[in-house]
């Protein structure tokens, strides 16, 4: 029995190192920690993915067809990237666009003029080019972020605003009239967010629901409309906000069983606060709907080879997921050399920054992080239960469905640890330096 060894480290300058195979012995393990469980079984995970925003796809644009391939590939493929299995993308336009956009006319309350034709420009080239560097269709999750101007209480997109009442029932058609078009241009729609943070006043597209308004709007107008058409079997969403509010919101929403009914689950992001214990309390409260992690990004513009931007990312994919988390969407995959596009200046960081000045592609940090998971924890893999007893470190494991084990494990002290795995009596000594991450592979 040997155990597979893959290391990103700050300070080594390896990224995704093969360091070999560790044998297993009989000896007891260090004080530092990990024993693995096999048999303790918790949430079968859906897989990681990111967002195809506009700003994203415009950017790749800016480049030579071949860097844009590799960046694409770097993501999409199964053997050589990250293996990303899921997406997001925005039902028109979010603060990640060129400029404020809808896919109606002004007042068209019929909607008979919609079209989503500015998509073909960017946007679904860059979904198509993923699917075929994946090798097989990705499971997409669309949000909105406002409704268009005229339905809404303030009369423009960015700012807030409700949706006006009397277009309930036209905003829901909207959403499907999305889906089918996705569909038609051959993009399959998993699921849908009920609103981009609804409990936010941004100087971007956003609109406000409040808990009540989010479930009578789902209850009311949004799932019984999917279902008239033909939609019944896309997912909904909720939430699609931060972790600190999210149990009160979930309980307000699915404590309805009308509204319940029609719910997949709950959306996460992660900023203001890392209260994953939040999680926990949503999946004992309701433990047969899901959790989904829908966005996180760095705030603030790019921070190029920033490493606790990496460290972020893998603090909050493993509290997450240790609370029931089933699947993972980071934001935006790919930013240009200022942290945009993006038409309200609210610059952002990413995985992958593309100098569109001079060509240069980074891969930051938190692209290595994230690909400490994605590359190893295949979709259906399922969470198993494990022993931590050290504090310095952090940790998530799982069975994939060929039956191997996979434990990342992260070390976000200056200091080198030395650190024991153990499973079923038998346990493997590893280094782990400071300010590294490591995945372990037991395989079949």
């Amino acid at each position: 029995m040997e155990l597979k060894m893959i290391q990103t480290a700050k300070n080594t300058g390896e990224r995704f190192a093969d360091k070999g195979n560790i044998s297993f012995t009989d000896e007891p393990g260090q004080d530092l920690a990990m024993k693995l469980d096999s048999e303790k079984k918790y949430q079968t995970f859906m897989g990681f993915g990111g967002a195809f925003t506009e700003a994203a796809a415009y950017t790749l644009a800016q480049i030579p067809g071949e860097e844009r391939a590799k960046i694409i590939d770097s993501y999409f493929n199964q053997k050589t990237g990250l293996g990303y299995s899921l997406g997001r993308t925005h039902i028109h336009s979010c603060d990640f666009a060129l400029e404020n956009y809808t896919y109606v006319e002004e007042n068209d309350t019929e909607l008979k003029t919609f079209s989503i034709e500015r998509e073909n420009k960017y946007v679904l080239p860059l979904i198509k080019d993923a699917v075929k560097a994946r090798g097989e269709e990705l499971t997409i999750l669309s949000s909105p972020w406002s409704p268009p101007a005229w339905m809404k209480t303030n009369n423009e997109m960015n700012n807030g605003g409700k949706l006006k009442p009397e277009f309930y029932g036209t905003w829901a058609l909207y959403y499907t009239k999305y889906i089918k078009a996705m569909e038609a241009e051959g993009i399959p729609i998993w699921g849908i967010t009920v609103q981009n943070e609804p409990e936010a006043t941004q100087v971007w597209d956003s609109c406000r629901y409040s808990a009540e308004e989010e479930r009578d709007f789902v209850k009311n107008h949004l799932g019984p409309v999917m279902e008239q058409e033909g939609l019944g079997d896309k997912e909904i969403i909720i939430w699609d906000h931060n972790r600190d509010i999210a149990f009160e919101r979930a309980k307000t929403i699915l404590s309805d069983s009308e509204a319940a009914k029609y719910i997949w689950g709950t959306g996460l992001h992660w900023y203001v606060s890392e209260e994953f214990e939040n999680l926990s309390k949503i999946h004992e409260a309701f433990p047969e709907k899901h959790l989904i992690f829908t966005e996180g990004c760095i705030e603030g513009g790019v921070q190029l080879g920033a490493w606790h931007t990496g460290e972020r990312y893998a603090r909050n994919i493993m509290g997450d997921i240790n609370n029931w988390l089933e699947g993972w969407i980071d934001w935006n995959i790919v930013l240009n050399e200022q942290g945009g596009p993006n038409h309200v200046g609210n610059y952002c960081d990413a995985p992958v920054i593309v100098d569109t000045k001079t060509g240069e592609v980074h891969y930051n940090s938190s692209f290595y992080y994230i690909g400490h998971f994605s590359k190893y924890i295949k979709p259906n893999a399922v969470r198993i239960g494990h022993e931590l007893t050290a504090d310095s470190l952090k940790a998530v494991s799982f069975q994939n469905e060929d039956g191997s084990i996979v434990a990342v494990v992260m070390n976000d002290a200056d200091s080198t640890q030395s650190f024991s795995l153990s499973i079923e009596g038998k346990t493997a000594t590893a280094e782990m330096p400071g300010h590294s991450i490591t995945t372990f592979i037991l395989e079949n």
